[in-house]
């Protein structure tokens, strides 16, 4: 099925959303398409044609009023549609996410933690429960969640993998370096940070 809005889209508008969230901190009613394309360093006629998918119109010579055009990307991605997820990996990462509390301005709400340590079970992260990960499959089912965030060590990614898919997961935001092996019905976005960090570094001739 065609995608209604690319991934590309997607991203740049959000990131559109955490400019306007700041110009109306300080604010600043409107905002023009020269000045997001600045802040960004993308192309001005970029920003207009994206901001055009919203069906949404600024004023002539004024721009984009911050409120509305903020409005009008939360309603396009959804944001009021709450999403809601589990940690399975309560290591530094796995707390650093459970942390993050701008997750839920964007409609994602993670609600617990999973891990094997008796040292992290029954603890509690950023008012969170780390929960042993044997109870993943029957919380899963009461609560109705169909999204993991994998935050494993690298060895045992494919192993905690093939135990959440049996538990019905069928969304996992995966943040190890493992290529999962998952059933067609699976759904799989691979965070890359390694990937990323060496794209940057390279496209921008990085060197110490």
């Amino acid at each position: 099925m065609k995608k209604l809005i690319s991934d590309k889209v997607i991203n740049r508008l959000t990131l559109y959303h955490s400019i306007l969230t700041d110009y109306i901190e300080k604010d600043i009613e409107y905002i023009s398409s020269p000045q997001i394309a600045e802040l960004l360093h993308i192309d001005n006629t970029q920003v207009r044609k994206d901001i055009a998918l919203l069906n949404y119109k600024g004023k002539c010579k004024v721009g984009y009023k911050a409120v509305e055009l903020k409005k009008f990307i939360e309603k396009t991605l959804k944001f009021k549609n709450v999403k809601t997820a589990y940690i399975v990996g309560a290591g530094n990462l796995g707390m650093a996410l459970a942390k993050y509390d701008n997750f839920e301005a964007y409609g994602f709400n993670i609600s617990a933690l999973f891990d094997n340590s008796y040292l992290k079970i029954g603890t509690m992260i950023n008012g969170k429960k780390v929960y042993d990960i044997d109870k993943l499959a029957e919380m899963a089912e009461k609560q109705n969640v169909k999204i993991v965030i994998l935050t494993v060590p690298r060895q045992y990614a494919q192993e905690v993998t093939d135990f959440i898919v049996k538990a019905g997961i069928m969304y996992i935001w995966n943040f190890t370096p493992c290529v999962l092996n998952v059933p067609d019905k699976v759904q799989v976005w691979n965070e890359n940070l390694i990937g990323n960090f060496l794209q940057f570094t390279v496209n921008h001739n990085i060197n110490n």
